[in-house]
């Protein structure tokens, strides 16, 4: 295991130093840089755009730039373009508001998928998992910025039922936002209900996507562990019926679900770019699109990078969780 650990973190901190390389040259081959976009001032004139370009080192060569840049990265000294503010505090702070946004939408993701997924490969073809699969095929071809709006207008608005005249009033409150605009003044409790009822249905939506996939992956595994020999063996034992579903059957079924549980931690920072712009919510995705829009290259690639960072991280976790899980696979 020792060797494995340190064979595999000198392996991922060059997959690393290739993708900080990759992702600096894609970024700077765009057309078009910084000093081009100043909502400010944008009658900038020439030696105010050489004093610009200097002072964020642009006018230094591609190389240059780059060590300069994973320089003041790993020394926390990166500026952004756009306000001259600390990257690591701007993201620090988006981070604390889409984490709630990131745990709720996983919690339900995962607490749903698995029964759903579960019940239609032990009741297979039947009522119940034919409309398991229509949804979840309906909720994966449905885009989310689509469900976005119509969720928002059922709720604020209201909707009318479909063959009747009977109107479902709506709760003609605000859903934008992380809170309610002008309720600065109210009780502790008041903005902790405010905050929860803003959290709802971003996470939904949120979720929503990853329960309609992760539900036919379940269903899938499950079905193709049930018809395996071992389980017709402990059929063939005497045990009952769900000791050989819920132990036996679901232990090796969600093997493979280790090394997904994984690869969710990237969603920090790029899982809610859509649903954040859509529900006004300043949390991480949306920074990374207000980058993108002013050309903010330290925020653009930090975010980048931290990306990057979480997917190695996440892969290593799944790969010593998969051991630890399955003794039959060795490292």
């Amino acid at each position: 295991m020792g060797a494995y650990i340190i064979r595999t973190s000198l392996f991922k901190l060059v997959t690393l130093f290739i993708i900080s390389i990759v992702s600096f040259l894609i970024i700077h081959l765009a057309p078009g840089e910084p000093s081009q976009i100043d909502p400010l001032n944008p009658r900038f004139t020439q030696e105010d755009l050489a004093r610009y370009r200097a002072a964020f080192d642009l006018d230094k060569p591609l190389p240059v730039q780059y060590w300069l840049f994973y320089k003041k990265f790993f020394t926390g000294e990166l500026a952004s373009l756009k306000d001259n503010q600390p990257v690591f505090g701007k993201i620090w702070r988006r981070f604390l508001i889409s984490l709630p946004l990131f745990i709720v939408g996983t919690i339900i993701t995962w607490c749903l998928s698995f029964p759903l997924g579960i019940a239609g490969a032990l009741r297979r073809y039947s009522v119940f998992d034919r409309s398991t699969t229509f949804m979840s095929y309906l909720m994966i071809s449905m885009p989310s910025f689509f469900l976005a709006y119509i969720l928002i207008i059922a709720v604020v608005q209201g909707f009318t039922l479909p063959f009747t005249d009977y109107h479902v009033p709506g709760l003609e409150v605000s859903v934008l936002g992380i809170e309610t605009f002008g309720r600065g003044d109210v009780s502790p409790l008041f903005r902790i209900n405010d905050r929860i009822w803003h959290l709802v249905l971003p996470s939904l939506v949120g979720a929503i996507g990853g329960i309609a996939v992760l539900s036919r992956y379940v269903r899938g595994q499950m079905i193709e562990v049930v018809d395996s020999d071992f389980i017709r063996t402990a059929h063939s034992k005497g045990l009952d019926e769900n000791t050989v579903n819920y132990v036996h059957a679901l232990r090796n079924a969600g093997l493979p679900f280790v090394t997904m549980f994984g690869l969710i931690l990237p969603g920090l920072i790029g899982g809610s770019v859509i649903i954040e712009n859509i529900f006004a919510w300043p949390g991480m995705g949306r920074l990374g699109f207000e980058a993108v829009l002013a050309r903010d290259y330290p925020v653009i690639l930090s975010l980048n990078f931290i990306s990057a960072i979480l997917v190695v991280i996440g892969t290593f976790i799944s790969d010593i969780l998969l051991v630890i899980v399955d003794p039959r696979i060795r490292l």
